[in-house]
């Protein structure tokens, strides 16, 4: 049975590894030399030749980087390295907890330490290559030192917190667990903006002036309180641009990067705002909540009927059960469900997408939004025919053509 269910795992490893190499593979077929006919009036010859390289210098690093990291992880399974590291840990501790801690400590800090070589690579080779790194050297290692650091603290309470859970309820372990993560994500989907990006980046009101007149007449507008304009020195670090909308009820902000403001003119730029706060508008920011609570409940309920399973964890370890190797056992078994779950995330939101454009649309002016939505796509340098295949697994959002293709359908309809 243990044999089984280990082979059962390596060959879910390996399978989602072919299926992503496959859609890579099949996003390749759609490039071409010569600029597609749809896409002259968002780049020229030299535009578009220049993502296309920018396209293919990604793909080749991400090709060795997921080979070198699929390596890694397979010889690890195969000459079952989780249950090594559980059982050099056990010699020193005796608490499951500690166990447990320790355990995906040593995993977090090892997979960061491989993997700065390859960070760094992708800002100040690639990313420098095509002029969008702005970051210095030593800001690159203040953020990677920072993000390590805030993994350790915030997932550790938060492993040892499910831990004791599991070793306190037993059999409703995965109903108080669900309780537990469902608060956790409501504060950080309420908090993230003004706890854990002013460590990494300085955030300031969008200060008076024609910007914030246009923005704060348009939320008028539409009946949305707008107390919270904030913009992010993006600058320091890309010279690509973004916004976002976070949070809900009093916390709700929208975070715009100066970049953004910097490449879209003021009528633009409402526009952009727009489509986020027709988002919040559409009630999509609860509609991916529930979505993921309700996912989370049915991924912790199927882990905790599988607890009872001692050969899940022995399967990758000789002859003992740990609750830490029994997790990285079930991440993996849980796959083909954890596909079904993002496919049906990725529809929703690109769902979600086209009806924020039609509320901009809607109360807008769309040319404003076309006109931004091309800019950027321009400026980032986007793939903007991906593979259909490629497209509908990996996409959270539609791309630059079906969105302004859709805009166009919405106006022929009303004229």
């Amino acid at each position: 049975m243990y044999n089984t269910i280990f082979y059962i795992i390596i060959w879910l490893f390996v399978f989602e590894f072919i299926l992503s190499k496959t859609l890579d593979y099949l996003n390749t077929l759609n490039w071409s030399t010569k600029l597609p006919e749809e896409l002259k009036d968002i780049y020229d010859e030299d535009k578009y030749s220049k993502s296309m390289e920018y396209e293919k210098v990604k793909h080749t690093f991400s090709s060795i980087s997921g080979m070198f990291s699929f390596l890694i992880m397979l010889l690890v399974l195969i000459f079952w390295g989780f249950g090594y590291l559980y059982d050099t840990i056990a010699l020193y501790t005796a608490n499951e907890i500690y166990r447990t801690l320790w355990f995906f400590w040593f995993i977090m800090i090892l997979q960061s330490i491989i993997w700065l070589p390859f960070s760094y690579y992708s800002i100040f080779v690639i990313e420098e290559k095509f002029w969008f790194n702005k970051m210095t050297k030593k800001l690159f290692f203040i953020d990677s030192v920072k993000s390590l650091l805030l993994s350790v603290i915030i997932w550790g309470l938060l492993l040892s917190l499910i831990t004791w859970i599991y070793l306190e309820t037993g059999a409703n372990f995965w109903l108080y667990t669900w309780w537990v993560v469902t608060f956790f994500s409501v504060f950080m989907m309420m908090f993230y903006s003004s706890l854990i990006v002013p460590l990494f980046n300085k955030q300031t009101p969008l200060e008076k002036g024609e910007l914030r007149t246009e923005i704060e007449k348009f939320a008028n507008k539409v009946w949305f309180k707008l107390d919270n304009i904030f913009v992010i020195d993006w600058s320091k670090r890309s010279s690509k641009a973004n916004a976002y909308f976070s949070g809900f009820g009093p916390k709700k902000r929208i975070v715009l990067y100066d970049t953004l403001i910097k490449d879209l003119s003021v009528s633009e730029l409402v526009g952009v705002l727009a489509h986020e706060i027709g988002h919040y508008k559409r009630k999509h920011t609860l509609q991916m909540l529930a979505f993921w609570t309700i996912q989370t409940g049915i991924m912790l309920y199927i882990l905790g009927i599988t607890l009872s399973m001692d050969e899940i964890s022995i399967a990758l370890w000789s002859d003992k059960w740990s609750f830490a190797v029994w997790m990285v056992a079930f991440g993996i078994l849980y796959t083909p469900i954890s596909i079904f779950f993002w496919l049906m995330w990725n529809v929703l939101s690109r769902k979600n997408e086209y009806q924020a454009d039609e509320f901009a649309w809607q109360y807008h002016n769309s040319s404003d939004l076309k006109n931004a939505l091309i800019k950027l796509s321009r400026n980032n340098l986007s793939n903007l025919r991906p593979h259909p295949a490629y497209e509908f697994f990996n996409y959270s959002h539609p791309t630059v053509l079906k969105r302004l293709s859709a805009l166009d359908k919405i106006e022929k309809k009303q004229d």
